[in-house]
């Protein structure tokens, strides 16, 4: 099992509903879809224009988590919140992934209105730092490959 499709158990278990990691290009200003728990709505091979607006500073510059556990918390950030909340999805966290030195990508993960607790936040981080080694491997390994 790879640390991607170890970390989706451990964050399914905690409770997440839709699980992605995605890798930062920042030479073509990308975010590329690495892995997904639904793959029919968001494929693995997805991308998006990476964007320098708040989120982006949370996450990519200074590296903190974003949580935001109503749709009204999201949906000024999040182009497909409309998609989210059909989905039934009310929250969502997106956990910054560091090289060392620079934020590489992301874990992204929603559920339900009110999911992510501090308690629940304490765990999925910890699942994180457990499977840091092979995600920056995974995602290092992405940056590599020509999208």
């Amino acid at each position: 099992m790879t640390a991607l499709e170890r970390l989706h158990v451990d964050c399914a278990a905690l409770g997440t509903i839709l699980f992605t990691v995605t890798a930062h290009d920042f030479d073509a200003l990308l975010f590329r879809r690495l892995y997904s728990s639904h793959p029919a709505e968001y494929p693995a091979s997805g991308t998006k224009p990476m964007v320098r607006d708040a989120w982006f500073d949370l996450c990519i510059t200074r590296g903190e988590t974003f949580v935001a556990n109503t749709p009204d918390a999201f949906a000024a950030l999040f182009f497909d919140h409309a998609l989210i909340t059909s989905m039934g999805l009310g929250s969502a966290v997106n956990i910054p992934v560091s090289d060392g030195t620079l934020v590489v990508g992301t874990v992204n993960l929603l559920a339900g209105i009110g999911h992510f607790t501090p308690d629940r936040l304490a765990g999925y981080h910890d699942a994180v730092r457990g499977q840091r080694v092979g995600l920056v491997q995974a995602l290092r390994a992405s940056a590599a490959t020509p999208g």
